[in-house]
């Protein structure tokens, strides 16, 4: 997906970034949206492993997170 908003920032200019942009964030809130529900899940069904969960949780939402942040500047100096 972010080798898609790259493309769309080159080639249509300011409408392209806005579009790369809002695609960048949508992709973000869905991952982290899906680690969030799957991690509850998982706790529902599992409790005694709640704190190892909750924290792979954080991580991934961390790292996806920084992934968007890198691409909407990306996409801001372009």
């Amino acid at each position: 997906m972010f080798e898609m908003a790259m493309l769309l920032a080159q080639v249509e200019g300011t409408v392209g970034i806005g579009i790369g942009m809002g695609l960048a964030i949508l992709g973000a809130g869905l991952g982290i949206g899906r680690i969030g529900g799957s991690a509850v899940e998982s706790i529902a069904r599992q409790p005694e492993a709640g704190g190892t969960i909750s924290t792979q949780m954080l991580i991934s939402a961390a790292l996806i997170e920084g992934a968007t942040v890198i691409a909407l500047i990306l996409l801001y100096i372009s």
